[in-house]
């Protein structure tokens, strides 16, 4: 095969998997086999492709030929008649209407309802029932169409750790009857934080890595980010979705100015702003209009956004209104109250009201259990120490945080920190 042809399939490949899977997923109500069918439907078009050409339409093509190894498959175990009936029942069709014409309803609904069917398969691999580890790992594999080894890749695992990962979450879905399909209601929203949170781990990772020896992974970050705007697509309604959205396009602008010549971290207060992504600042920007046109109160994300607008907006770093970021983390706090937002409340109020003031707040949580063996913690303690002058307690904190970081870069910043000489 020529490495144009491979490229094409590749391509394809990562455009139309998801949509595959969760169509066949519907059919066959077990997404592991509904991905193996899918890789079976790969596996023929890269026995076929190279020979005949790419095809007009190679979705649907790829949907057809997984399509007919499905009703094979649920004719050999005797499960077809009763996976049309269900299906049947799902879309509202008469139980007496003949088994030829449920089949090319089903054949219908398989082609009409793609939004729906990838809707349902994002759900499906967020569930709850699965750790937050297998939900990233499954997302990323079903509905980003990243191979075993992308991932092992983007967290620097051992590729088979992320395999059997994918195994166990494949294999708990199965036996917890988790049903494929768009929880309604109240549920509707409790699934829905489990949805946002998946992805907004994915791009966190890409954009301060929380180990390795690279400061960001901007793979990563992209593909939350097509994640995102897939899940607003689908859900255009939802305040949080667009809100998520808004969050990652404003921090995605920044990640070419996060990172130095020679691959260092360099800190918001200190990068070229004019390296940010005009072209993503107004993509979230609009996101975060979109997101607070929607009514009710701001959610968490809505208001990370609100933040991260802030800084957006700011032309320089001077610029910044602190006094606006703190206020907006106090909210923040009401509706996601953790020892993390603290934190980062006590850094805009120390920006805004003086370092006396976010000390004060750093100090209080100091003993926070939580936070133990946290180094961002001892770094921002030690960023105040060293405005209010108190350079040896400053070098002191560095240096510890930089004993609990996993991330080299990040550890090479704080020890320099420690040994700068400051004021």
């Amino acid at each position: 095969m020529s490495e144009d042809a491979r490229r094409a399939i590749e391509a394809v490949w990562r455009i139309e998997a998801a949509k595959l899977i969760a169509g066949l997923a519907r059919l066959v109500r077990d997404v592991g086999l509904a991905e193996e069918l899918a890789q079976d439907a790969l596996v023929a078009a890269l026995e076929t492709w190279p020979r005949t050409g790419v095809p007009d339409n190679p979705g649907a093509w790829l949907m057809a030929t997984a399509k007919n190894r499905a009703l094979d498959q649920l004719r050999r175990f005797k499960m077809l008649e009763q996976k049309h009936v269900e299906l049947a029942a799902e879309m509202d069709l008469a139980h007496e209407i003949s088994s030829r014409d449920r089949s090319e309803a089903v054949d219908a609904a398989l082609d009409d309802e793609i939004g729906d069917d990838l809707l349902r398969l994002v759900f499906t691999a967020c569930h709850p029932v699965l750790s937050p580890e297998a939900r990233v790992a499954l997302t990323l594999k079903l509905v980003g169409g990243l191979t075993t080894a992308e991932i092992a890749r983007a967290y620097l695992a051992p590729e088979p750790t992320i395999a059997q990962r994918l195994v166990r979450a494949k294999r708990t879905l199965s036996e917890a009857r988790v049903p494929f399909e768009v929880p309604c209601g109240a549920e509707l929203e409790e699934r829905l934080v489990s949805v946002l949170e998946v992805i907004y781990l994915i791009f966190n990772e890409g954009f301060a890595a929380t180990a390795g020896e690279e400061w960001t992974r901007p793979a990563l970050c992209e593909e939350a980010l097509r994640l995102g705007r897939v899940l607003v697509g689908l859900l255009p309604e939802e305040r949080e979705v667009h809100g998520l959205v808004a969050l990652m396009e404003i921090q995605a602008s920044r990640l070419h100015a996060r990172v130095g010549p020679n691959g260092e971290p360099v800190l918001l207060m200190d990068q070229d702003r004019a390296k940010w992504d005009p072209l993503l600042i107004r993509r979230g920007l609009a996101a975060l209009a979109r997101a607070e046109s929607l009514g009710g109160m701001l959610g968490p994300y809505t208001l990370q956004a609100a933040i991260a607008s802030c800084h957006a907006r700011a032309r320089v770093a001077s610029e910044t209104d602190w006094a606006r970021i703190a206020a907006l983390y106090d909210a923040l706090s009401q509706v996601m109250p953790s020892p993390v937002v603290e934190l980062n409340r006590a850094v805009a109020v120390g920006m805004a009201f003086g370092p006396e003031a976010g000390l004060e707040i750093v100090n209080r949580l100091y003993g926070e259990p939580s936070l133990k063996g946290y180094h961002l913690l001892l770094s921002v303690r030690a960023d105040l120490f060293a405005k209010l002058g108190r350079v040896e307690e400053a070098r002191t904190e560095w240096a510890r945080a930089a004993g609990l970081t996993e991330n080299a870069r990040e550890k090479s910043l704080l020890l320099a920190r420690a040994a700068a000489r400051i004021g």
